[in-house]
């Protein structure tokens, strides 16, 4: 299984940074659209379709990142998008992880579906046109997902239970715990601190989300790094969330040794509409 897993992340590594760090946002556009389309797929049998109806989920998704793409809106300002994206990942990832793994089914599979696809759609967006901002920017909202995730998983595991009692969400995902979160934020300070600073004294031609924040003060700069790991918890657990309510494992095996696409992409679902909302203000 490890080695397994390491044939696969070079595999994807040696496909992903060509693209990223190609000096025109083509290539990762292009990739993106392969991603987003696997995980309109996977989204598709989550939601209990099979065969046809899951790969045209899949080829919706696909179309509708495409249509955006042909009608520009990578390249314009959509401050608006954003707003409505973030809020709808507040308000929605909230009201699901109250419910918990019951309350999904009762939800109506045409708005499960719908929500589904819009929720990858602005994720691509958001990637794509973070892209067209420049590397480090969007960098910068990758390393925040993986740093989040690195120090939550250490902190949890040396320091799990034994400042609370209560798990974090038990019935969602048992292995974790808050203090893991409370790592995960420290984890995304350091990391928002240390890369303003880099780009101060580089003099970063194009700046990170931290420099973004940094530069309408230090307050805005620790509140939307606090606020933007905590989201990234939210879309790990509402993953998590749906595979318990429909009982699986991995969104899929398209990844061997790592799942699905859904299962790599989770945390960046409202992180990435969130960026760009934080930059935007």
């Amino acid at each position: 299984m490890l080695k397994q897993r390491i044939i696969t992340a070079l595999v994807l590594l040696a496909v992903l940074l060509p693209a990223l760090f190609h000096p025109s946002p083509v290539p990762f556009t292009c990739v993106m659209l392969v991603l987003i389309g696997a995980a309109g797929w996977e989204w598709g049998r989550l939601n209990g379709y099979g065969g046809g109806v899951a790969l045209f989920l899949g080829a919706e998704a696909l179309a509708l990142c495409a249509l955006s793409w042909w009608l520009g809106l990578p390249q314009r300002s959509l401050p608006v998008l954003w707003a409505i994206a973030g809020a709808g990942w507040v308000l929605a990832g909230g009201a699901l992880l109250r419910a918990g793994p019951t309350g999904w089914p009762r939800i109506p599979k045409a708005v499960r579906v719908t929500g589904g696809l819009l929720a990858l759609w602005a994720a691509w967006l958001a990637a794509v046109q973070a892209r067209h901002i420049g590397i480090n920017f969007l960098l910068s909202v990758l390393v925040l997902v993986w740093v989040a995730d690195v120090f939550a998983y250490f902190a949890g595991r040396a320091f799990g239970l034994r400042f609370t009692k209560a798990k974090l969400a038990p019935s969602i995902s048992p292995g974790k715990s808050w203090e893991g979160v409370w790592g995960g934020m420290v984890g995304v300070l350091v990391l928002a601190f240390a890369w303003a600073a880099v780009d101060r004294a580089v003099g970063a031609g194009v700046p990170s989300l931290y420099s973004h924040l940094a530069s309408r003060g230090v307050w805005l700069l620790v509140l939307g790094a606090l606020f933007m790991a905590v989201m990234s918890v939210v879309g790990d657990l509402v993953e998590s969330l749906v595979k318990r309510s429909v009982g699986a494992k991995d969104s899929s095996q398209l990844l061997p040794g790592h799942g699905g696409v859904l299962d790599r992409v989770d945390a960046l679902l409202p992180t990435l509409p969130l960026a760009m909302m934080l930059a935007s203000l």
